[in-house]
């Protein structure tokens, strides 16, 4: 494959010649992490993160937003008090689900480092 670069970036790659594809992984790499953030606000966020097949690395990286600790906090809350609605409730268990998910792509991410 041939890739046309400016001058001054070339220049910059020279240095690395040997590390080139090491160099074109971690900048993709980098692209993505800019495209799927690692922190979250929706449980549809972290499905569709997910489904992007990221890194390992990615993987390990995802932290819910503090809105949406938050929110699970406040249900978690309402429902040790024994006030949580049919509703919230059913918001609580799919956001359970996630945080399910979640922890078994963690431990997937982590095997598949080792």
């Amino acid at each position: 494959m041939t890739i046309d670069i400016p001058d001054d970036l070339a220049q910059q790659l020279q240095q690395f010649q040997a590390q080139q594809p090491q160099v074109i992984e971690l900048g993709l790499q980098a692209l993505q992490a800019q495209q799927y953030p690692s922190t979250f606000l929706e449980e549809q966020d972290i499905i569709s993160f997910l489904a992007s097949q990221p890194t390992p690395e990615q993987i390990l990286a995802i932290r819910p937003s503090p809105k949406f600790q938050d929110r699970v906090s406040h249900l978690l809350t309402q429902s040790k008090a024994g006030t949580l609605s049919a509703k919230g409730n059913t918001e609580l268990e799919r956001y359970l689900t996630v945080e399910h998910l979640v922890r078994l792509a963690r431990a997937h991410a982590l095997r598949s480092m080792t």
